[in-house]
């Protein structure tokens, strides 16, 4: 009854969070167990203990920080410098500032809002269609969840218990494979519908512009340095990140009031609470799913299908991908990472590091994907195209990324050469 109980409420709509705790509540009263009804509470709490998801309310506050402090027009102007002129460069522009922001942000959403805002009028005016424009807007905000530092990064390392810090390492080949894919797309596209020829700055306006990022160029320094020569945890580097995003939109760019800083704590904070109540709900459920032998009973299943490794990626890629349709990403990730990680842990001897890499990059092809496709009408809502519109230019991106996840899970060696 408990799964029927779990279908019904995802299917009318229940918050993940919701359906997580009442699902694991109907499961206790069901099994009739006082000892798993007193411990209810302190399980939920017990799955917060952990310095890791410090990260998560961080890194959504520089974000915020740099959204408010004008940073993203100077990573625009940046990224003009090194592909401006190139055929289709406002294209290239585009793709290289994802990138940039990708490094600042941590999530897919909040990027696809931001670049949707800033990248699409802009190409539209030099004559690209609106619907390509948008589509390799949102297919740039897939770069957030790959490259470091990455929100479902931290939730996975906090659920897989493993280094977060080695997390974000592992995202680093895999964030320019998926970029490189994505420059291939834009290339071929180019070629085959004329791109306008783009303009090179003058060495004058090229100086000028890379002085301007220069302090914007702090914060991944800070959080990727931070982790890679083991001066600061991902907590500490997105705290020092936070700081600077501050300094820099205030004092440099003056573009940041601190008296704005009370809406962007609240927003911060109410963005925050809901995946850390999701994390709580979901200690919960996995306590659940572990009580019951899930995923004993789901690997004694798949190794009878398969005892290849490969394969065994491919099927989880397909059941992903299906999951990501209809779930948001951060709460699939939540869902699912207590069931399947056993599994390619225990039976066919995947890294944690390569499992999570795929995973993330999977589900959050749901942001772009019908029925739900929250990052899909994110980019229409800001860029005024139509969501077929978009669909109709993103395919070729989607391809990208379907031969980038058939590559991680082949080669083991992209997600962990840094470990």
């Amino acid at each position: 009854m408990t799964p029927v109980v779990f279908a019904f409420k995802l299917l009318i709509s229940v918050p993940v969070a919701l359906v997580l705790s009442l699902t694991a509540i109907w499961y206790i009263w069901e099994s009739d167990n006082t000892v798993l009804y007193d411990s209810f509470s302190q399980k939920m709490f017990s799955g917060l203990e952990n310095y890791g998801l410090l990260a998560i309310p961080l890194f959504m506050l520089t974000g915020e920080m740099m959204n408010e402090g004008g940073m993203t027009s100077r990573l625009i102007n940046a990224a003009r410098v090194f592909v401006g002129g190139f055929r289709g460069g406002l294209a290239y522009i585009n793709l290289l500032t994802n990138m940039f922001m990708a490094a600042i942000i941590g999530s897919a959403t909040a990027q696809i809002a931001v670049m949707s805002r800033a990248m699409t009028p802009e190409m539209e005016k030099e004559g690209y269609d609106k619907g390509f424009a948008a589509a390799t807007t949102a297919a740039g905000g897939l770069l957030a969840p790959v490259i470091p530092p990455s929100m479902m990064f931290v939730i996975f390392g906090v659920l897989a218990q493993v280094p977060i810090g080695d997390m974000f390492l592992a995202g680093i080949i895999p964030g320019l494979l998926l970029a490189a894919s994505f420059a291939i797309v834009i290339t071929l596209i180019g070629f085959a519908q004329g791109f306008p020829k783009g303009q090179w700055f003058t060495r004058r306006e090229a100086l000028s512009a890379l002085l301007a990022c220069l302090p914007a160029t702090l914060i991944p320094l800070a959080i990727v340095g931070g982790i890679l020569f083991g001066i600061a945890t991902p907590t500490e580097s997105a705290a020092i990140a936070s700081l600077i995003a501050f300094l820099v939109g205030w004092l440099i760019y003056r573009e940041l009031d601190p008296r704005a800083l009370f809406e962007i704590f609240k927003r911060t904070a109410i963005n925050a609470s809901m995946i850390v109540f999701m994390i709580a709900a979901a200690s919960v459920f996995g306590w659940v799913i572990i009580y019951e032998a899930l995923p004993q009973k789901l690997a004694a299943l798949i190794t009878s299908i398969t005892s290849d490794p490969f394969l065994f990626l491919l099927i989880v890629n397909l059941i992903l991908l299906l999951v990501g349709m209809l779930i948001d990403g951060i709460a699939a990730v939540i869902l699912i990472t207590p069931i399947l990680l056993p599994i390619a842990m225990n039976d066919y001897d995947i890294s944690p590091y390569q499992f999570g890499v795929v995973m993330c990059l999977n589900l959050v092809l749901g942001l772009l994907t019908p029925p739900v496709g929250v990052g899909l009408y994110i980019a229409s809502s800001m860029s005024g195209a139509r969501p077929g519109q978009i669909l109709k230019s993103l395919w070729p991106f989607l391809v990208a990324v379907a031969v980038v996840l058939v590559l991680l899970s082949r080669f083991a060696e992209l997600s962990t050469a840094f470990l």
